[in-house]
């Protein structure tokens, strides 16, 4: 069995250890109110962390460039109550016109 094998295996018990958990240790209790509170902001949280490493970062430095203008006409587009797609369409013209300009 290679290396390979042994850490593909060890992170499937792990992840299925930590799935199991829960269940197991709530023992079909509901949660706490303030911890269900933090539980549901974790999602936006991760994604926006994501988004953010992914366009400012380049090749580990941070870079500003034309997609941060797209996501302020996108975050300007939903201050105004947009619809999300308009606002994404905005920010993809946005950064196809600055990136022909710059």
């Amino acid at each position: 069995m290679t290396t390979l094998w042994v850490v593909i295996l060890v992170t499937a018990v792990a992840t299925a250890a930590i799935k199991a958990a829960g269940p197991v240790l709530l023992g079909g209790r509901r949660l706490p109110e303030r911890l269900t509170a933090v539980v549901s902001m974790l999602a936006p949280a991760l994604l926006a962390g994501l988004i953010v490493t992914q366009m400012l970062g380049r090749e580990g430095r941070l870079t500003l460039d034309e997609r941060l203008l797209g996501m302020a006409v996108a975050g300007i587009a939903l201050v105004f109550r947009a619809h999300v797609l308009v606002a994404v369409v905005l920010a993809a013209v946005t950064v196809a016109i600055a990136r022909q300009l710059l």
